[in-house]
C-alpha cells in the first residue's frame, strides 16, 4: 500500500484541481492521501466526494507555515477536523499574515518596475491562498524571467530586491492548533531547511517539547542514508514517521505523487495514530464528517 501524506492542489501553490490530484493519484497507485495545501482546508471536502467515487481513502490535511529560532519551518497537520472553530480561526489569522506580506511583495515589485505584480498574482492565485509562487509565476507570464526559479534568484529569494520577511506563529502555536482540531503534527520536510545534524537536532527536539507526533522521514525522492538518518533521529526521541511526495506540479519526477521511497521497516508509521491496523482497514478519526472509514483492498 502507498501512503502519500504531503500533496497540494490549485487551493494552494499546486497547479491541479482537487479532482485531477485525487485522479493523478489513483493512477499511481497510491492507497491512502491527505490533501495539505498551506494554509487552507478548500480543497478537503472537493478531494473527499472524489476519493471516495476513485475507491482510495483520504486524510483531512493542511500545512501551516510556522517560525522557529530564525527560520520559517512547515507543520503538517493529518487528520484534522475540518469544521473546528480553532482550525478555523488558525486559518483565518494566516490568510491575513499571507495577504499582508502580498502586499509588500506588490508594493516591491513595483517599484522594482512591475506595477501590475499584485494584481497578475492574484489573478493566477485565483480562489487559492496567494503566495510567492504566484508572483513567480506572473514575473514568468510577463517575461521578465525565464522561468520560476530564476524568479526567485532574481528578485524574490532571501536578499533579493521582493524579499519580504515575516514573523509566522511560533511552532508551538501551529501544533496547539493542529491538536485542538484533532489532528497529529508532523514536522513537514526537515531535510529542505538546509539545516547542520546538530541545529536538525535541535529543531527535532524543540518539536518534540511543544508537543509534535511526527517527522516526515520522506518527502519526495531522496537518498536512503537521508532516509535512514532522519528516522533515526525520530525514533531516538519517540516520533512517528510520515512520508509524501509534496507534489506540487506533474511531471516532476522527484516530487510525483506515490514516488517515493517506502519507509523502512523499522519506522513507526505516522498512520496508526490515525488508525490504521494491519487488517488493512483505515478508520480516520475525527470529530466531524472529516471521519472517514473505510476497508482497503
Amino acid at each position: 500500500m502507498i501512503f502519500d501524506l504531503h500533496c497540494h492542489t490549485y487551493f494552494s501553490d499546486g497547479i491541479l484541481s482537487p479532482e485531477a490530484v485525487v485522479a493523478r493519484a489513483k493512477a499511481r497507485g497510491v492507497a491512502v492521501l491527505a490533501i495539505t495545501d498551506h494554509d487552507t482546508i478548500a480543497a478537503v471536502g472537493i478531494a473527499q466526494k472524489a476519493a471516495g467515487d476513485a475507491g482510495i481513502s483520504l486524510i483531512s490535511g493542511i500545512e501551516f507555515s510556522s517560525q522557529w529560532g530564525r527560520g520559517g519551518v512547515h507543520i503538517v497537520g493529518l487528520g484534522v477536523d475540518i469544521h473546528s472553530p480553532a482550525l478555523l480561526a488558525a486559518i483565518e489569522f494566516q490568510e491575513q499574515s499571507r495577504n499582508a506580506r502580498a502586499l509588500a511583495i506588490g508594493d516591491r515589485l513595483s517599484k522594482a518596475g512591475f506595477p501590475g505584480a499584485l494584481a497578475g498574482a492574484q489573478a493566477l492565485a485565483g480562489s487559492g491562498t496567494l503566495g510567492r509562487p504566484h508572483f513567480a509565476q506572473y514575473l514568468v507570464a510577463i517575461g521578465a524571467v525565464k522561468n520560476i526559479n530564476a524568479a526567485f534568484k532574481k528578485y524574490l529569494g532571501a536578499g533579493k530586491p521582493a524579499d519580504v520577511k515575516y514573523q509566522w506563529p511560533l511552532m508551538d502555536q501551529v501544533i496547539a492548533w493542529i491538536h485542538a482540531a484533532g489532528g497529529v503534527a508532523v514536522l513537514a520536510h526537515p531535510a529542505k531547511y538546509e539545516l547542520t545534524r546538530t541545529k536538525m537536532c535541535a529543531l527535532a527536539d524543540s518539536f518534540v517539547a511543544a508537543g509534535g507526533d511526527a517527522i516526515e522521514v520522506i518527502s519526495g525522492l531522496q537518498p536512503a542514508a537521508q532516509t535512514e538518518d532522519l528516522l533515526r533521529i525520530a525514533n531516538e526521541r519517540s516520533l512517528y514517521a510520515s512520508c509524501g511526495s509534496d507534489f506540487h506540479i506533474p511531471d516532476q519526477p522527484w516530487q510525483e505523487l506515490g514516488s517515493f521511497g517506502r519507509l523502512p521497516a523499522h519506522a513507526k508509521p505516522v498512520w496508526e495514530l490515525l488508525g490504521y491496523n494491519q487488517q488493512q482497514s483505515l478508520t480516520l478519526f475525527s470529530q466531524t464528517d472529516a471521519l472517514v472509514s473505510v476497508g482497503v483492498p
